[in-house]
This record gives C-alpha cells, sequence and structure tokens, in this order.
C-alpha cells in the first residue's frame, strides 16, 4: 500500500488530504484563523471549584471555560505547583528544573477543594478540543511529544510502547534513554524508535526539552493570564508527525512558506525522504489534480454508495453515531439471498473502516447490518471490520454482532466529528429561485472582466469556473478567452474547478488573491 499526502493552502483555511492507494481516507480541514489547540500549553486561573464534581473550572481564553478534573492533576502536581511558584519569584533568573525537588504523590482520593483555590495559576495543556456545548478538556500532566519519544517534566521514568515486542530491545531502548535524559524528565518511547541509533533519539530529545525551556520561560516573563506558553505545531505538521511512516510516495503541497515547513520537518525525522515534498505549481487546483475533490463531494453527506448500488445511511444524534447498511437495487447473488447480505455487509465494512477515518467520527457508533442466519457468517463480518480498523490510529473498541444484527463500535473523540456540506447553495440566485438565462452567463462574465480592466486596472488574472464552463469557454480555433484577450489587451487564465457550481465563478490576480466581483443584484 502507497500512501500520499496532498496539502491544499486556500487563502481562508488549510486542507490536509491522505490517499492510500488513491484513495480518500483522512481529511483534515482548518480556518486559517483558527488554531488546532490540542496539545497548547496554558498558564491560566482556576475559575470556579465544583466540590460535587470534584473537578474546577479554568479559564483559558476560549468561549467557555475549560475543564479540569482533581485525576488529571496527575501524581506529581505537589511538585509542579510549587516548582512553578519558585519560577514566578524571580523574573530575571530562571530556576532550573534540575534543581526542583520532589515533593509526596497527589492522593488519588483527594478532594479538588483541598488542592486548588479560586484565582490559582496553574500549568495546563488541552487533551480535547471544545466539543458542541463543552468547553476543552485539560490535563497537568504535560508531555511534549515528538516523533521517537515523548518528553513529560518531573517523571523520571522512562517507558517503551508495549508494541515493541522484543524484551531486548525494550531493555536496550530503556537504558540508552536512561544515559541521556536530564534529571526530573520522564520518556516514553514510541513505537516507531524501535532500531533507532542513538544519535536520531538524542537529535529529538534535545528538540523536546528546548520546547520545555521556551515554554517556561514564556512563564517567568510574562504576567497576562491566560498565557499560551507553547503552541502545537502547525496543522500540516502535527498530521504528519502522527501519520508519517517510509510508505509516503509524495507529499504534495501547493503553498511555498509550508512546503518549506513540512520539508525542514521530514528532514529534521526523516532525512532520507526529505525529497517526497514537493511543491504543486499546476494551473488546476491541486485537489482535483489529485481526484480529492470528487472523494470529498460522494465521501461525505447522509447517503454513501460503495459498490454495486449498496449504500449507506449515516445520521449523527446527540448521543451516538447511526449507520444503516441498505443492499439498494443490487441484482441479487446467484447464490441466494445469505450470501448476498454477507457480500454486502463486507463492503459495508470496507466502506464503514474509511468513513470514520475520513470524517474522523467518535463516541458511540450503531452499525446496523443486513441480518445474518449463519454464525460462521457473522464472525467473518466482525473479523473482517476488525483488520480494516487495524490501519486506524484512534483508539477504539469492537463488539460482535448482537443478536439484532447490530454492531457496536466505540471510537476515541477527541474533537467534534468532520461534518463536510456537500450540497452547493445556488451561486447564482442566492435561494430566490431565479436566475437569468443560462445562455447570458458569458456575456454576464464578460462584463465582469471589462470592469475588472478598465475600472480596476487588473490586466491578468485568473478566473475559476465549473469544467464544463471552462471547456465551452477555450473551445475553437478562436476561442472567446481568445476574442477576451484581443478586446480587453488582457492575460486571462481559465482554470476548470470541480469546487464550482454550474454558473459559479471567482476570479483571482496574479498574486492567487481572491477579487470578489460577486453582486447579489445580478440575479434580479
Amino acid at each position: 500500500m502507497t500512501s500520499e499526502v496532498i496539502i491544499d493552502a486556500g487563502q481562508k483555511d488549510i486542507s490536509i488530504a491522505l490517499l492510500e492507494d488513491k484513495k480518500l481516507v483522512e481529511y483534515q480541514n482548518e480556518p486559517r484563523s483558527a488554531s488546532f489547540s490540542v496539545g497548547n500549553i496554558y498558564i491560566a486561573k482556576v475559575k470556579k471549584l465544583m466540590p460535587g464534581l470534584n473537578a474546577c473550572f479554568v479559564d483559558v481564553g476560549f468561549e467557555r471555560d475549560a475543564f479540569l478534573h482533581y485525576l488529571d492533576l496527575g501524581n506529581q502536581f505537589n511538585s509542579y505547583a510549587k516548582y512553578l511558584k519558585q519560577v514566578q519569584s524571580d523574573r530575571k533568573k530562571l530556576y532550573p528544573i534540575s534543581k526542583a525537588t520532589h515533593l509526596p504523590d497527589l492522593q488519588k482520593e483527594g478532594s479538588i477543594s483541598t488542592t486548588l483555590s479560586v484565582g490559582q495559576e496553574v500549568l495546563v495543556q488541552i487533551v480535547k478540543e471544545p466539543i458542541s456545548t463543552k468547553g476543552p478538556r485539560l490535563t497537568c500532566e504535560l508531555s511534549f511529544a515528538g516523533r521517537y519519544l515523548v518528553l513529560i517534566p518531573f517523571d523520571d521514568k522512562v517507558s517503551v510502547s508495549s508494541k515493541i515486542k522484543s524484551g531486548e530491545e525494550r531493555a536496550r531502548l530503556k537504558q540508552l534513554i536512561h544515559s541521556i535524559k536530564p534529571k526530573n524528565f520522564g520518556v516514553i518511547v514510541r513505537t516507531v524508535a524501535e532500531g533507532k541509533r542513538v544519535a536520531e533519539l538524542d537529535s529529538e530529545l534535545k528538540i523536546l526539552l528546548k520546547r520545555w525551556e521556551e515554554a517556561i520561560n514564556k512563564v517567568q516573563k510574562t504576567q497576562t493570564r491566560p498565557q499560551l506558553v507553547f503552541e502545537e505545531t502547525s496543522r500540516a505538521v502535527a498530521l504528519l508527525r502522527d501519520l508519517f511512516n517510509p510508505t509516503y510516495e509524495n507529499i504534495y503541497v501547493n503553498d511555498t512558506d509550508i512546503c518549506k515547513e513540512v520539508r525542514e520537518y521530514v528532514q529534521l525525522i526523516a532525512p532520507e525522504k526529505v525529497d517526497i515534498v514537493k511543491p504543486y505549481t499546476g494551473s488546476v487546483p491541486i485537489f482535483d489534480n489529485f481526484n480529492v475533490t470528487k472523494q470529498l463531494k460522494s465521501g461525505f453527506g447522509k447517503t454513501v454508495n460503495y459498490k454495486h448500488g449498496a449504500y449507506l445511511i449515516i445520521e449523527h444524534t446527540e448521543a451516538m453515531h447511526v449507520v444503516d447498511v441498505n443492499s439498494g437495487n443490487r441484482t441479487r447473488s446467484a447464490n441466494g439471498q445469505e450470501a448476498n447480505a454477507l457480500d454486502v455487509n463486507l463492503g459495508a465494512a470496507d466502506e464503514l473502516a474509511r468513513q470514520l477515518r475520513l470524517r474522523d467520527m467518535g463516541g458511540i457508533i450503531i452499525v446496523d447490518f443486513i441480518d445474518m442466519n449463519l454464525a460462521e457468517d457473522r464472525q467473518m463480518l466482525y473479523e473482517r471490520m476488525c483488520k480494516n480498523m487495524q490501519q486506524d490510529r484512534a483508539r477504539h473498541n469492537i463488539l460482535p454482532l448482537s443478536k439484532f444484527g447490530l454492531m457496536q463500535i466505540t471510537r476515541q473523540r477527541v474533537r467534534p466529528a468532520m461534518d463536510l456540506n456537500v450540497e452547493e447553495t445556488c451561486p447564482t440566485c442566492f435561494g430566490k429561485g431565479k436566475i437569468k438565462s443560462s445562455i447570458l452567463f458569458t456575456d454576464q462574465l464578460e462584463s465582469k472582466i471589462e470592469n475588472l480592466v478598465k475600472k480596476i486596472g487588473v490586466k491578468k488574472f485568473y478566473l475559476h469556473v465549473h469544467p464544463y464552463v471552462a471547456a465551452y469557454i477555450n473551445q475553437g480555433f478562436i476561442s472567446l478567452k481568445r476574442r477576451w484577450q484581443m478586446k480587453y489587451g488582457c492575460g486571462v487564465h481559465i482554470v476548470p474547478s470541480q469546487k464550482m457550481a454550474f454558473l459559479q465563478y471567482e476570479f483571482y490576480d496574479s498574486k492567487k488573491q481572491f477579487i470578489d466581483m460577486k453582486e447579489e443584484i445580478e440575479t434580479k
């Protein structure tokens, strides 16, 4: 299996698509204005204690206060709190963590009321994005994640991933990390560190230590609260950090700055693979070129078709996701109803595993498969689902089919499920239901071009239109595009974009900056 990452850096947002064998399996979209907050560390103040929940609310600058449970304070909270006071007591000289004293571990049966007070400053890290009406979830057990290692301040233990089975390799890694890690720091060795040399691990450990030092320096020198002291790497790099594997063939980026950033990161973690990061300079939108747009349009929405007329219906409720499997207008199998049901269900298991990753669905998922009578068929379906979910990075649990033919799945939820609206609002009538005659569309475009060239003074621009409209504008020896160029003395580039609705258009200047030429009055 080969994997490719496509990064589309637009003017308003950044989208990242992961393709496995050219098939879209993961998609992330983040507005430029919003930041991905899981992993961010804040110095903030306790706003309200909730003794009944044994928790408190902390103001970290979000619309809703963040939630911090007593059990998320961590065993080393007393040591953290004392060190925090020592750091803030001297604004000029930083108190080194190597000299920090270890206090007794926090009692598991303790109370939030006796541990924290309103207005007390705490160093917290976000572990869950704000979802729906809930604020972010916090922890005081800080961690700095890298490709091979996770650095944990105030924890002297070295742990090795349980997925590394070789006892000899586990012992080697433990001894190696103990020899290079500084005092008062714990380290978790990740699975991908298996077989790595000391130089690679030491290099990453130094990078993680530098992040901690920068964070604690901000705590010492700033007085505003709440204050962001450590921000996770950019969305593109954060996704790559968790996903990157040697099977990647290409990483395409259509933005020079982000391409440079990604290239530097790959140079750091896998120097031999740095050449797979490539800038995309094609005239066709990057997602259209790699067939991502079409897969997005068909992969999201309430109904998802998969093979031979069968389809899934995916509904999201407040409590869970519900998936119904339908055979549709599929031709019945010659081997009978049981074989037909098994084939439809196995196809559904393949598609559902992809949908869970693609939409990042979390919480409880209930799947209503087509009823099957044979126990061996039900077992085969369960095993197929388990095998498909092995590629999923999120923690999950799958139960065998119940006697009602329902499969229950729980999947780790870190951020809200991706919900992409694939229905298009009419760009021409703005929902009024009446538009100008379609035959006049090119005349309307010409008037916009005239206005752009003569009044605004833009001589070179890109016009994004639906692929069918682009084909019409470009057809013929003396095409419509050529006539516009000769008439107005402009450099117009027609870009066929699958994101555009049939009579939709967008203008961009020579620097690919959007030019708003849309007027609602056009529809009257």
